[in-house]
């Protein structure tokens, strides 16, 4: 008997040497929620827990090809971006999904990580790139997930609390996306870690436990990818927020050490127990 195909996601993104985050956790994450995990690579980074040393972009027509090969034959339930890399292979990467009818006004909801900033908040685009983040991507997504650090370069808005989350999310939000998540993993001060939901009207506050860890390269993929996961799996977008902060939540309580410095989240919490 043949067993019926699960659902699939897409991950339009860069590789972490490292394996903590970009497109390997990506994959970890749509494995662990049930989810078959299809790529389109962006890059290939020369990292580890140090930082990242090097890296090679791929062609735009690879990106796009890559996009177009999966969604033709596969089918994608849902899709996500991480790192981008270059203005041209946003533009390639938005034009092949509006082929394939993935977007906030298509068939296939797109989550769109802006990744506009690496873990210690450095930019990853010039001002190019940053302008092809707000102008291609923002209006095609279905839910948009900044980090703190992304949420300033994309808007120049400072968050330093809470109240300041709901006016970036407001902010974010006019600039095309059906709905935001800011992420509050930078606000380190506060006790808890509450992300934030925005739709234009409705706020929902998604509270989690802050975790005193240092490990938590790859926390934000870890996010989106699970959000991605559950909308991949028929979840309305609340439902899938629910679903991805409590799956990034058990991620980041079960991170572990590994290099010199900032050790990945664990997705290992969803494997089954190895029998005796």
């Amino acid at each position: 008997m043949t067993a019926a195909s699960p659902p699939s996601a897409l991950t339009i993104a860069g590789s972490d040497s490292g394996g903590a985050a970009g497109l390997q956790a990506d994959l970890r994450t749509f494995l662990t929620c049930g989810v078959h995990g299809l790529v389109a690579v962006t890059a290939v980074t020369v990292q580890n827990t140090l930082g990242v040393h090097d890296r090679a972009d791929l062609p735009p027509h690879i990106v796009a090809g890559q996009i177009g090969a999966v969604a033709s034959d596969m089918g994608v339930g849902a899709a996500k971006t991480g790192m981008l890399a270059s203005a041209e292979i946003i533009r390639a990467v938005a034009a092949a999904c509006d082929e394939h009818e993935i977007g906030r006004d298509h068939r296939i909801p797109f989550v769109v990580d802006p990744v506009a900033a690496s873990m210690h908040g450095h930019p990853l685009f010039d001002e190019d790139g940053l302008a092809a983040v707000r102008d291609e991507l923002l209006p095609r997504a279905t839910v948009l997930t900044p980090n703190l650090d992304e949420v300033r370069l994309l808007t120049g808005t400072e968050v330093r609390d809470r109240e300041q989350m709901y006016a970036a999310a407001v902010t974010l939000q006019r600039l095309g996306p059906r709905y935001v998540l800011v992420k509050s993993g930078h606000l380190v001060d506060d006790p808890e870690c509450v992300d934030l939901l925005f739709d234009g009207s409705t706020f929902i506050e998604l509270p989690g436990p802050r975790f005193d860890t240092p490990h938590t390269h790859g926390a934000g993929d870890t996010m989106a990818s699970a959000l991605t996961a559950g909308l991949a799996r028929g979840m309305t977008v609340p439902d899938a927020a629910r679903f991805a902060k409590a799956f990034v939540s058990k991620a980041v309580e079960n991170s572990y050490p590994m290099g010199a410095k900032v050790g990945p989240v664990s997705a290992f919490w969803r494997l089954a127990p190895e029998a005796d």
